[in-house]
């Protein structure tokens, strides 16, 4: 799992073309979640991003192999945190939710049309997206093991049970746990 450059211009090639093949899809008018993500993939935006996190002066290789446990609730969170994966010059398995959202159908056919393309033969080794029952421990257990790093969206409890799992020494454990929001008007 040899790390990339952050923002490689063939990721943002990818990311582009994604765009391109989601926004052409009919499916997509049902679903506005698809309509915003493929509209907030696009070149344009991909770059502005470049221009404001990336630093000449400090070019950055990505961590190695990133395994992405995604929320259970969120049917395409699974793709921004693959697209940040990318990005930042990582190998990727994300796992997604097990509930069979039509959104997650349609992304991953999208990826598997573009990753035909002679061009992007590169990231077939970058991208795995799998899915299994959040209670089956073993797949969890032993992508842990091989990660460099785990992104884990979910509750507190989902955190801290994955965490029991042993990783590497130097794994590094990015968490988004349980937040609180209030508003009063």
């Amino acid at each position: 799992y040899t790390p990339n450059f952050s923002f490689d211009d063939n990721v943002v090639s990818f990311l582009n073309d994604f765009s391109i093949k989601l926004n052409s899809m009919k499916l997509i008018r049902d679903y506005p979640d698809l309509k915003t993500l493929s509209f907030w993939c696009r070149k344009n935006n991909i770059i502005n991003l470049k221009r404001k996190f990336f630093d000449k002066e400090n070019i950055r290789l990505g961590l190695g192999f990133i395994f992405h446990i995604t929320p259970s609730n969120i049917p395409i969170n699974f793709m921004y945190s693959l697209i940040f994966g990318l990005l930042t010059g990582n190998s990727n398995l994300v796992r997604v939710p097990s509930k069979n959202f039509d959104q997650i159908k349609i992304i991953c056919l999208c990826i598997n049309k573009i990753l035909k393309k002679k061009k992007f033969n590169f990231l077939k080794k970058k991208i795995t997206i799998v899915r299994y029952k959040k209670d089956d421990p073993e797949f969890t257990k032993k992508f842990s093991l091989l990660s460099d790093a785990r992104l884990i969206w979910g509750g507190d409890k989902t955190i801290n049970e994955i965490k029991k799992f042993p990783s590497k020494e130097r794994c590094r454990d990015i968490t988004f746990p349980d937040r609180y929001s209030i508003s009063i008007i």
